[in-house]
């Protein structure tokens, strides 16, 4: 739930017509320049939204760097990683089961087989041989040499082809192309388990940096969109002064120039530096540009205190002098 800013903003209205009131039409004395000032919130959201299960922090509170602001319901986003870790697994499983071949046990298998068989060929080579000296000798018949050959031959090839298999078995389990296959896999639920995980992270609001909490847009049990803010912050250094100087001082004014702010309660000037010069007109009368109307216009400045951060506060009127030079 946004809280209303309508009363901040006739605040900031009613400031910003003072000053440019006293800065166009009071009269200025000793140098003194009219301003108030202002910073830049950071607005801490989920990029994904969903419900509040927990705000840890209430205005006012300050938080240092990396806690944690809040929390969404993440069940779906746990279960989404889950599944895209058990995805990587399978895929991991897959590549390396293509790239390491058979198992040592399937290995050594083969291998016995093998010293089986060329023991047999052996064998079937020496009965082959002693029928050769047997026909020679007229002892034996041309049909128990065929069979002795026909028997060496066959235990010739059960060898050759058992040290195939074993060669075989020696190699990767997969061709290139399924391995490369099977490594794009890995990559993808890489990236699978990268996004899941994203979107669990974008269930936490965590603080940026150490700042104030200036207020909470959400309570526990309401949706946030994505996008939306839930904690608004301010870290000290995201203080700067805004004041407003006629057309004719705009050249006395750069980036880099030293300057003394002071404000009720401030005690002594505070250090602050000018950062930024508007090129154009800032919140001018609504009138005609004319020799007699130039004297209204202003031109915004914006400059960054160096110390004493805690004494500013955001919407204080501040009175600003440009620094006497050294």
């Amino acid at each position: 739930m946004n809280r209303r800013v309508g009363v901040g903003a006739v605040v900031v209205v009613a400031i910003i017509a003072l000053v440019l009131w006293r800065t166009v039409f009071a009269p200025q004395t000793d140098g003194v320049l009219s301003g108030y000032v202002e910073a830049d919130y950071v607005f801490v959201t989920s990029a994904v939204g969903g419900v509040v299960t927990n705000l840890n922090v209430a205005r006012g509170d300050q938080v240092k760097s990396g806690a944690k602001l809040f929390a969404l319901n993440d069940l779906a986003e746990k279960g989404a990683v889950g599944q895209a870790q058990g995805q990587l697994a399978q895929a991991e499983a897959t590549a390396a089961n293509l790239t390491t071949g058979r198992r040592p046990a399937e290995v050594d298998a083969v291998v016995a087989q093998q010293a089986e068989a060329q023991a047999a060929f052996v064998n079937s080579e020496a009965q082959y041989r002693r029928q050769v000296e047997l026909v020679k000798s007229g002892t034996s018949t041309r049909q128990a040499l065929d069979t002795a050959k026909a028997q060496r031959d066959t235990d010739q090839a059960r060898v050759r082809q058992l040290s195939a298999q074993l060669r075989v078995a020696n190699l990767p389990a997969g061709r290139e192309q399924e391995i490369r296959a099977a490594d794009s896999a890995v990559t993808a639920a890489k990236g699978g388990v990268q996004q899941a995980q994203w979107r669990l992270d974008q269930q936490t609001g965590v603080a940026p940096a150490d700042a104030t909490v200036i207020d909470t847009l959400y309570r526990p049990g309401e949706v946030v969109q994505p996008g939306q803010p839930v904690v608004q912050l301010l870290p000290p250094e995201n203080i700067k002064l805004r004041f407003f100087v006629s057309e004719k001082m705009v050249p006395q004014i750069h980036p880099g120039q030293a300057l003394q702010v002071s404000c009720d309660g401030c005690g002594a000037p505070i250090k602050a530096t000018v950062r930024f010069v508007s090129p154009r007109a800032e919140f001018t009368p609504p009138v005609i540009y004319s020799r007699e109307q130039r004297s209204r216009l202003v031109f915004m400045v914006e400059a960054k205190p160096t110390e004493r951060l805690e004494t500013l506060h955001v919407g204080q009127p501040i009175d600003v002098r440009l620094a006497e030079k050294p």
